[in-house]
This record gives structure tokens, sequence and C-alpha cells, in this order.
């Protein structure tokens, strides 16, 4: 989010989407289970009893991650759901799953309407924790005690961590003041530890209220505010 991933008050990029559609071709549903399926199967949710040969770590942050290291020219030329089968089979072939070649042999398949071998079906007890995911979800919310360092009405600037991978800082509200509005009771990660941003097993999280005409001077409206939810690592 601090390039192409989340561009708000830049201008001049071209026509926005306007697409409302959540699928607009038949395979994107494909894509979206997988992805569900992967996230189900996580490492981090294993509790024992493995009923899968995957065996990797796996959550919106992995996805993004993923997505959001694309050449930004890439990025800007594919569909939501072209730049997650990018990530996703790019993170396949890293771990060892399948390879370039392989990948590329069943492709020309599907490309040519033949019906490539798929393998064997998993057990039913897969098919149980996935259920149980789609049911349950993975809560952010971690449980410990947080201690927090800012408070409701406390003026507050927002740093500028580098960002190697995936963030959840928007670029434009990086060095920043911004009031906060209120805190949020509990301790919170983002599914896995981004910890080149600062984002460790659990800290609070507050909501801040930033003035527009800071964020893009000469280019807004009276009269509203900008609000964020920022992780407790984004302030100072």
């Amino acid at each position: 989010m601090k390039l192409q991933h989340y561009l708000g008050g830049l201008e001049d990029l071209g026509p926005v989407s306007t697409e409302t559609r959540v699928f607009v071709e038949p395979w994107e549903k494909r894509i979206f289970g997988i992805h569900a399926a992967m996230m189900a199967l996580s490492s981090h949710l294993d509790d024992g009893e493995k009923t899968s040969t995957f065996h990797n770590k796996w959550t919106w942050a992995d996805l993004r991650t993923g997505a959001e290291s694309m050449n930004p020219f890439d990025y800007f030329k594919y569909r939501y759901y072209e730049k997650w089968l990018g990530g996703i089979s790019s993170f396949f072939i890293d771990e060892g799953y399948i390879t370039d070649e392989e990948l590329n042999e069943l492709t020309e398949k599907f490309m040519t309407n033949s019906e490539p071998d798929f393998p064997s079906k998993e057990d039913n007890a897969t098919d149980a924790r996935i259920e149980q995911y789609l049911i349950e979800g993975d809560s952010p919310r971690k449980p410990i005690e947080p201690s927090y360092q800012f408070f409701d009405g406390q003026t507050v600037s927002i740093k500028d961590p580098p960002s190697k991978g995936h963030t959840r800082l928007p670029g434009f509200l990086r060095n920043k003041t911004g009031i906060i509005d209120h805190v949020y009771e509990g301790a919170y990660g983002y599914l896995t530890d981004i910890e080149e941003d600062g984002i460790g097993p659990g800290m609070p999280v507050h909501c801040v209220k930033f003035d527009p005409k800071e964020i893009w001077p000469g280019n807004t409206e009276d009269n509203f505010y900008l609000y964020a939810d920022l992780y407790e690592a984004y302030i100072k």
C-alpha cells in the first residue's frame, strides 16, 4: 500500500474501474476457492491432525504480499483475481509444490481443452476442516493483554516504515499528523507476523482522525475528516 497498492490522492492515473460483479469470469471462483482452502489448511492453524499435504502458512497477508510484489505496470494491467492467480502460482512454485515447467504443461492442456491429470481427491477430514474455517474464520485478535501507549484525543504522527512486502499503512498517511479518535479494546495482529513492517504477535489498534487538507493540500472539500484504523507500530 505504499506504492501501487494504495494510491489515494494521486491524479491523472486514468479511468477508475466501476465493475461491481464479484466474479467476472467463472474461473475466478476457483481461484477464490483455492485461496480459501489454503487459508483453512494453513500450518499456523494446525491442531496436530494433519489432513493435507499442504504444509505452509498462508493468510490474507501472504496472498497480498504475492500480488503486491508484482511489477507496478503489470499490477495495473491485470484484474483483481488475475493478481491472485499470479501470487498463488508463484508461491506454489517457490515452495516446491510444482515446477514452472509442470505448470506450463498443465496450462497448455487447459488452453487446448485437453483434460489434465488431476491428483487424487483429499479425504473427508480435509473437506471438514475447510468447511469449519469458512464458518469460524481466523480472528486477528490475540489472547494477550496490550500495553497502551496512546490515548483518546492525543495528537500523534505517523511513521514511514520500510515496506519490503505487504503493509497495512497507506502511503498517503505516512509522515502525517492526526488525532487519536478512539482506542480499540484488545490486541491485534494481521493474521501473520509482518516483522519488517513492525507488526508482531499482537498490539493495540487506534482509530486516527486526519484533516484531509493536510494530506491533500488545496485539493479537498470543507467540513469532513478521514479516519484510519492503524496498528500502534505505525504511530509515534
